[in-house]
């Protein structure tokens, strides 16, 4: 269960292309993770200019992608992620220079889930080594 924020400078975002953004970050997710389609969570934070330096050469619609994810998926499919949410984002008119990833892998005993169960004691239905 990835849990996915996005931060981005304030008023370059219309609401048609903030849920283009969640859309591909998750269609990214499912095709390279291997994610269930239903496990969504999501975030998007939009900072005042003030509150958002962006380094140069990167352009206004520099964009902020933070993952926190299980650990266990190989750099192939961490590798195939980046260039599938690059490619997605390009389409929504980010460029490819204005786009950072971070990906936070946490082992599955840091998560507290499902009303406080702890990671390791769940079957997630799907498989996390890909």
């Amino acid at each position: 269960m990835p849990l996915i924020k996005i931060e981005t400078r304030r008023g370059h975002v219309t609401p048609d292309v903030k849920k283009g953004l969640f859309d591909a970050v998750h269609e990214a997710l499912v095709a390279c993770f291997k994610i269930p389609d239903h496990d969504r969570a999501q975030i998007f934070v939009e900072h005042a200019a003030e509150d958002f330096e962006i380094p140069p050469p990167r352009g206004p619609r520099f964009t902020v992608v933070t993952i926190t994810a299980f650990a266990g998926r190989s750099v192939d499919a961490k590798r195939a992620l980046w260039k599938a949410i690059a490619d997605r984002f390009e389409a929504l008119g980010i460029p490819r220079l204005d786009t950072y990833f971070i990906l936070h892998e946490e082992p599955k005993e840091n998560w507290g889930l499902r009303g406080g169960v702890i990671g390791t004691d769940l079957d997630f239905g799907f498989k996390i080594e890909v």
